[in-house]
């Protein structure tokens, strides 16, 4: 049997999640342009600063950076651009990661997550620039 076999097209966002700042960069970008369609936004920036926490174990970085470079990628099982389930697998997979790593997800990460909401995405991405 071959590996490609289990793998189910997560290739790219395997690719995708070793490259730290493209990740960062382009998570801005999408987020900016989709953040008034999620639902999972905060949950989504907590996992975000989560992964970027110079004191979070690599492991967890790199669950949760797999699951942001998904998010990420212009393709996926669903259409983001598809209403009410467009962004569905988006929410299935970041779900399934924080789930593998929710006591690495702290206080703090949360609250940053509240935060930049509340300011707004475009002052959160400056600050993270």
């Amino acid at each position: 049997m071959a590996s490609s076999e289990h793998t189910v097209g997560f290739e790219p966002a395997d690719r995708l999640a070793q490259d730290r700042e493209s990740v960062r960069r382009r998570f801005w970008i999408k987020l900016k342009r989709v953040v008034a369609k999620l639902p999972f936004a905060e949950d989504l920036l907590a996992a975000y600063y989560c992964a970027f926490d110079k004191e979070t174990p690599r492991h967890v970085q790199a669950s949760l950076l797999g699951a942001i470079a998904y998010f990420i990628l212009p393709f996926d099982f669903m259409a983001d651009v598809m209403p009410i389930l467009g962004f569905t697998d988006d929410a299935a997979i970041l779900a399934a990661a924080i789930r593998m790593v929710a006591s690495h997800i702290t206080p703090e990460h949360r609250e940053a997550a509240r935060a930049a909401l509340k300011r707004g995405i475009e002052a959160a991405d400056e600050v993270q620039s």
